[in-house]
């Protein structure tokens, strides 16, 4: 099996480097025509710069035909009954004038498909003067026209093609993601609402992922398939109320030492505060067996800011602190500096009783003890 996928990677990677070098053969191949035409002119720079002109042109406007005719249709809908998903409907004016125009533009070049010999030369002779204005720069103008017209619609159109779709579907999804968190926080999900939201902000490439985080769709997934490990988190978090589990129970799964039981447990502390145990929290936080579990227990720390006497909210606050400067501790700009970031802003927040964010107080008498002011002894009167 792994062969095979190594196999179709390198396959793959040779017909992506062959797609490159044809577009470099192809845009090469005209440069160097226009290059040598030049050469043979009087004046060399003059042409050269003209036919650079008039082929960035010819260029421009073939990519803008390309791009009319590869924009994507919107499907209605992935169902057998063609409901839609999602919250909103997509705006398709593109796609209408996109159709619209196509259908112009076939139709006009197809009535005037017979003097069409009779239009390039026009053209040719209108761009000539560009070129120099000597023999030959009447049919070199209207090839070179032709030449990069075409080019710039191949190149609009398979771009359009290949790329506008994915960037759309990936917008689409991060604003599902973003309104499905949105349905959480007024619903006091709290921690649900922050994955969702660290999750749409992915999907638009606004913040890096675990390295080491297995990649699954954001997508819905088809029938039949495996379920991915942040499907699995959600799930378990969703159930956590509904388990009868106790926190005792939930604290020896996180101490079993397993991984796996190691993220079950997490889940489970998202999904009821009552569950978590904020030394195993930081325990993932600061030592973590991967960035998964990191994340997932910055999620459960996310669910117990309202729980924490002031002594845990300062040893939370100095273990994200911690791991946020240290070299090898959470990645800047990843999804788990983000949740680190909000949660320390929250934990800061002016909005918060003065002792949770307050330092422990030593045990003791001497912590009993009001202060004494630091003043001079009172002066004795001397004795005679």
């Amino acid at each position: 099996m792994a062969g095979k996928v190594g196999r179709a990677g390198s396959a793959a990677a040779t017909v992506h480097a062959a797609q490159r070098v044809a577009a470099a053969v192809l845009l090469g191949v005209g440069v160097l025509g226009l290059l040598l035409f030049s050469l043979g002119r009087e004046h060399a720079w003059q042409a050269l710069g003209g036919g650079l002109v008039v082929a960035g042109a010819s260029m421009v406007l073939g990519g803008a035909l390309g791009f009319l005719f590869g924009v994507p249709r919107v499907r209605s809908g992935s169902g057998p009954g063609g409901e839609t998903h999602g919250s909103y409907a997509p705006n398709t004016n593109l796609e209408q004038v996109s159709d619209w125009l196509t259908k112009v533009l076939l139709g006009v070049g197809l009535t005037q498909l017979g003097s069409l010999g009779e239009r390039m030369h026009q053209l040719g002779s209108a761009l000539a003067p560009a070129l120099g204005g000597e023999e030959g720069a009447v049919p070199f103008a209207a090839a070179l026209v032709l030449y990069f017209l075409v080019l710039g619609f191949l190149a609009g159109w398979l771009v359009t093609r290949l790329a506008l779709p994915r960037v759309l579907s990936d917008a689409d999804e991060a604003l599902d993601l973003f309104l499905a968190g949105q349905d959480r926080d007024r619903r006091g999900d709290k921690v649900g609402a922050d994955d969702l939201r660290v999750r749409a902000m992915q999907q638009l490439g606004l913040l890096g992922g675990a390295a080491d985080r297995a990649e699954e769709p954001v997508h819905r997934p088809s029938a039949g398939a495996v379920p991915g490990p942040a499907t699995v988190m959600a799930e378990v978090r969703s159930a956590a109320r509904r388990s009868a589990l106790t926190a005792d129970q939930v604290r020896e799964l996180f101490a079993d030492g397993d991984e796996g039981r190691r993220l079950q447990a997490l889940a489970l502390m998202q999904g009821d505060p009552a569950l978590a145990d904020l030394p195993g929290v930081l325990d993932a936080i600061e030592h973590p067996r991967s960035g998964f579990e990191q994340y997932n227990a910055l999620l459960a720390a996310r669910g117990l800011l309202n729980r924490l006497p002031a002594a845990e909210a300062q040893r939370l606050r100095d273990a994200l602190a911690g791991q946020l400067v240290a070299a090898d501790g959470i990645p800047y700009g990843s999804d788990r500096s983000w949740l680190a970031e909000k949660i320390l802003s929250r934990l800061e927040a002016p909005g918060l009783p003065p002792q949770q964010i307050s330092l422990p107080q030593q045990a003791g008498p001497a912590a009993e003890a009001p202060a004494q002011p630091e003043s001079s002894p009172p002066s004795q009167p001397v004795q005679p």
